[in-house]
């Protein structure tokens, strides 16, 4: 089916569906992520030392007044979530903006013992988040969302497995 564009209200009656082979893209090496190709789908991580950028974000006019803003005919990407589910467990797997972004939200690490997991929050400047398979989280079956929330953020929430003695999987670049 062709991208379609829309302008003015849109009503579905029972909702838009995004389901299907086409919903889920298998990220098996270092991937720049991309709105039309990677928004709203379900990103398996499959390569347990993988470099993930997020797109840029484009959210409101720049200084001049010509950039994005809030015109619909223009790229702004607020709002688009990018889904990634660990299936191979990661050694040193990052999850990083263009470095101007940043990380506002939290990662919550379970582990499988008798210790209680922990949750993290994000730090001001943090643009990384790097999973290991244990102590930052990244075993099989971890979750990272990351919503486009406005200019210079991505808002985060993350349920990640892990194990031994938990630390923070944010960083700065």
């Amino acid at each position: 089916m062709a991208q379609t564009t829309f302008q003015g209200p849109v009503k579905s009656i029972n909702g838009f569906i995004g389901a299907g082979v086409g919903n889920v893209v298998s990220l098996t090496a270092d991937t720049t992520l991309t709105v039309a190709d990677h928004a709203g789908r379900i990103l398996t991580c499959n390569d347990a030392d993988g470099k993930f950028t997020l797109p840029t974000i484009i959210a409101t006019a720049d200084a001049n007044g010509t950039g994005p803003g809030n015109d619909p005919n223009n790229t702004n990407n607020v709002g688009a979530t990018f889904t990634f589910i660990v299936e191979t467990a990661a050694t040193d797997m990052d999850v990083l903006t263009d470095g101007t972004d940043k990380f506002v939200g939290g990662a919550y690490i379970g582990i499988d013992d008798s210790a209680a997991g922990k949750t993290f929050i994000s730090a001001a400047a943090n643009d990384v988040i790097t999973l290991n398979g244990s102590t930052k989280g990244g075993l099989a079956g971890s979750i990272i969302k990351c919503t486009v929330m406005a200019d210079d953020k991505y808002h985060v929430e993350a349920q990640l497995l892990g194990s031994g003695t938990l630390v923070t999987p944010f960083a700065n670049s």
